[in-house]
């Protein structure tokens, strides 16, 4: 009988393991550093943004809506006077930015 190549070889210890795993934690550490810790940081600042919302802040909600901040209720909506008397209910989490920060008021 004659030997083939593939039974004639030994298999590969532990190196080889280590070394047919290191493009997958390669691939998954660019990941992490490119997309998914901009990505928390992101969420972190506009967690802190939305919750520094005040009365007379000048807002843009992800709707594309302008308007200045009338009311900021606890359960997270926000009352925000899109026109002269004309006042809407949005909820805290679908403002995008803040355009203009009031000073705060005196103590």
């Amino acid at each position: 009988m004659f030997a083939t190549p593939a039974f004639a070889q030994t298999a590969g210890g532990a190196m080889g393991a280590v070394t047919s795993l290191m493009p997958l934690i390669l691939i998954f550490a660019i990941m992490y550093f490119l997309l998914i810790r901009p990505q928390q940081k992101k969420l972190k600042e506009h967690k802190a943004m939305v919750e520094a919302l005040r009365r007379g802040d000048q807002v843009l909600t992800q709707g594309g809506i302008v308007g200045k901040v009338v009311k900021v209720a606890e359960d997270g909506i926000v009352e925000v006077e899109i026109a002269e008397g004309v006042k809407v209910k949005v909820v805290k989490h679908t403002i995008a930015q803040v355009m203009s920060k009031t000073e705060p008021a005196a103590a």
